[in-house]
């Protein structure tokens, strides 16, 4: 890109940048301008509630994951066990499907009424829930079990990541003075891996509050489904606003601390020449203690929920026929096919305005634009409709005034709210693998073609895009499986009378319709695997 064209597109990538940001400042704007008679009738009643389970999930989530991650880690990095190869994948399955799915799957199947409380009360002839001495799934506890099956691996990626990039001379420097493995494992290298253990924690956490499906089945009242109880169910959008503005402030100090735990962690991996990490085989009881350890997890919180789903579909093979089924596929593969396409060009447009050059204010609003994938998906959705529907009121009015018919929701009810919302949420992923992959271009290569006489689209087209297709489809795949399996914004940003895949596997769930959700619910799964096999391969290609 010439200095001209850079100079003509600079405005054009600042303006776009102001509108990524432009939700949170309109929804910071009216929750500072909404009448606060709200608050005390809020903080007397629902409030202490919501804060309470919000608090106790966050932790309990967060603690189960930072032990059952940095366990499965800590073994399959240090141990050699049989099947340590395949369990190693395989304890990143559970991030193939929503949390949502294994809910309302685990929920049907261990409740009060599902089928293995009521085999058990057969067996033993239990007449009331006293009698069984079976704890009851539909509460907090139980919400906390579910969640942490489903997002414990981002601890466990975190963590192997940071076992492996540790330098090991300080490990077998405290063997040789007589420290047992497990000693120097707590001393040293687990100290090391702090870091990389609390950036995987704050990824647990800020699910946690994107989380209103599976939250839901628990009957768990969080800030987030109390915003959407707030907003839609009482029309008390101020109150609503500054309950979301609230938690806008704790999500950005958890994104403070998660930005320092980053740069205090690649800190850490400064030596490159390190030893290969040397694995203690492990034989007898404690292999096969070592393995079931592993297996447990990704068996609990992948396998299980997949096979009750198979079990589910097996008399309902008919409802990929459902034209409904389609017509949700189809409305969800179209909008991830928008979404790439948005999200990358603005990667594209972003990483070549900067390229070779230092723009501290693209710099800044950039770096808040990207971290939309933090804000709930129901806070995002409320902050989208704020400036849409103020935009609609004008349309409506103008339109009005001379003489013609109010189009309605021209903007807040259509496709393009949705878009924003998934262009917000995941431009991270677009501007990351954008950004990794144009950095490996020399601008020598820029410099040779421009003076051979290419013009800036030809460099383009044959030169940084072969390098950056790796990068590209990478990107596109991750953007489309999580475009696929996003609830809460399109749940309420979607127009009416249209259907997603999550939409319609939520809708059908809530309704008690499982075996007419379990094929639709198998589809997600299949396409969430297309990140795990990436993953997987990165893994591989570690030490």
């Amino acid at each position: 890109m010439s200095r001209v064209e850079r100079s003509r597109a600079e405005p054009i990538a600042i303006a776009l940048t102001v509108l990524l940001i432009l939700p949170v400042v309109a929804l910071i704007m009216l929750g500072a301008s909404a009448d606060a008679a709200g608050w005390p009738q809020l903080i007397n009643t629902v409030l202490p509630g919501m804060l309470w389970e919000t608090v106790f999930l966050c932790f309990m989530v967060g603690a189960a994951s930072l032990v059952v991650g940095t366990a499965l880690a800590w073994l399959v990095t240090f141990y050699q066990f049989p099947l340590r190869a395949v369990l190693s994948w395989m304890a990143v399955l559970p991030l193939a499907i929503p949390a949502y799915i294994t809910a309302f799957v685990m929920v049907d199947t261990f409740a009060y009424a599902g089928p293995i409380q009521t085999a058990l009360r057969g067996v033993f002839g239990w007449a009331t829930p006293a009698q069984s001495y079976l704890p009851d799934i539909r509460n907090h506890w139980g919400a906390a079990f579910i969640l942490t099956l489903a997002l414990y691996p981002y601890v466990y990626l975190s963590a192997r990541a940071g076992f492996l990039k540790q330098s090991m001379r300080q490990v077998e420097v405290a063997r040789t003075l007589g420290r047992s493995p497990m000693q120097a494992f707590l001393q040293i290298t687990l100290p090391q891996a702090r870091p990389a253990l609390a950036v995987g924690v704050s990824l647990v956490i800020m699910e946690c509050l994107n989380d209103i499906g599976a939250v839901g089945f628990f009957g768990v009242t969080t800030l987030t489904s109390g915003i959407y109880a707030t907003w839609l169910e009482k029309g008390d959008l101020a109150t609503a606003s500054q309950l979301a503005v609230s938690m806008i402030l704790c999500l950005g100090f958890l994104l403070w601390f998660e930005q320092a735990m980053r740069q205090r962690d690649q800190a850490a991996r400064l030596e490159k020449n390190t030893p290969p990490i040397s694995r203690s085989r492990l034989t007898n009881w404690r292999a096969f203690a070592a393995a079931t350890a592993v297996s447990l997890p990704p068996i609990l919180g992948f396998i299980l929920p997949v096979g009750l789903l198979i079990d589910y579909a097996d008399n309902h093979w008919w409802a990929a026929l459902d034209l409904k089924l389609g017509k949700a596929l189809w409305h969800s593969l179209a909008l991830a096919v928008m979404a790439c396409f948005a999200a990358l060009s603005l990667a594209l447009l972003f990483a070549y305005v900067a390229r070779g050059r230092h723009l501290q204010l693209l710099t800044w609003l950039k770096r808040f634009a990207t971290l939309g994938y933090a804000i709930p998906g129901t806070v995002l959705a409320l902050g989208i409709l704020i400036p849409l529907g103020a935009f609609d009121r004008v349309i409506n009015t103008a339109v009005v005034s001379i003489g013609g018919n109010a189009p309605g929701l021209f903007l807040s009810g259509s496709i393009a709210a949705l878009i924003l919302a998934y262009v917000i949420r995941f431009l991270v992923m677009a501007t990351g693998s954008v950004d990794a992959g144009l950095d490996k271009v020399s601008l020598h290569l820029d410099h040779v073609a421009r003076t051979l006489g290419r013009a800036p689209a030809r460099v383009f087209r044959e030169i940084h895009l072969p390098l950056l297709s790796p990068a590209l489809l990478s990107a596109a795949l991750l953007i489309t499986v999580d475009t696929l399996k996003e609830l809460p914004a399109t749940l309420l940003l979607r127009p009416f009378d249209f259907e997603t895949l999550a939409t319609h596997v939520y809708s059908l769930a809530t309704l008690g319709l499982l075996e007419d959700s379990a094929v639709p619910a198998l589809v997600i799964v299949a396409a969430g695997l297309v990140p795990v096999v990436l993953l997987t391969r990165g893994l591989r290609e570690q030490k």
